[in-house]
């Protein structure tokens, strides 16, 4: 058995290899049921085990899973290059990502990540505070208003009581 996340709604995963058919390329989550991209690495010649399967890294602008909680779904916020708002989905949120959910300590535009485009033609992602009421927590710590940082894949955010996952 080879333990897998799902990009989308980090659900964990069990897959047994040897049930994998040949020149499989991706699988439904059976949580989300949305499309995972694997790659089958090695195979044995005289065997059917598969020594790895990974996920097909997807470049783009980056994206945000929001982890499930007992106020909020699982959901997946896909980043555009600028300036992305995000918070709590309400009529008067003047957010450019919503988050679909019940935790009220979540701001309607808690925080901002701003993508640009690097020398290399990568790209950039850098979060920030959007003068939240109750802050946002990064690496087990508070950004500080005007504080900036650049995000690396798989950071935790915290805002409100939902734990978003980044991915670039």
């Amino acid at each position: 058995m080879i333990p897998l996340r799902c990009p989308h709604c980090d659900v964990g995963l069990k897959v047994d290899e040897r049930k994998l058919p040949a020149g499989i390329r991706s699988f439904k989550c059976p949580a989300c049921r949305k499309e995972v991209s694997v790659s089958l690495l090695e195979k044995q010649a005289d065997s059917s085990d598969t020594v790895l399967v990974r996920r097909t890294k997807r470049k783009g602008t980056g994206s945000l899973t929001v982890t499930a909680n007992e106020d909020t779904a699982g959901q997946v916020l896909f980043l555009k290059e600028g300036k992305n708002v995000i918070g709590r989905k309400s009529v008067t949120s003047q957010a450019t990502l919503s988050i679909v959910t019940e935790d009220l300590s979540m701001s309607r535009e808690h925080i901002i990540i701003e993508v640009t485009k690097d020398e290399k033609g990568g790209y950039k992602h850098y979060l920030s505070d959007n003068k939240s009421r109750n802050r946002t927590l990064y690496k087990e710590n508070y950004l500080d208003e005007r504080e900036v940082v650049v995000l690396d894949d798989n950071d935790k955010i915290l805002i409100g009581h939902t734990i978003l996952r980044f991915h670039g």
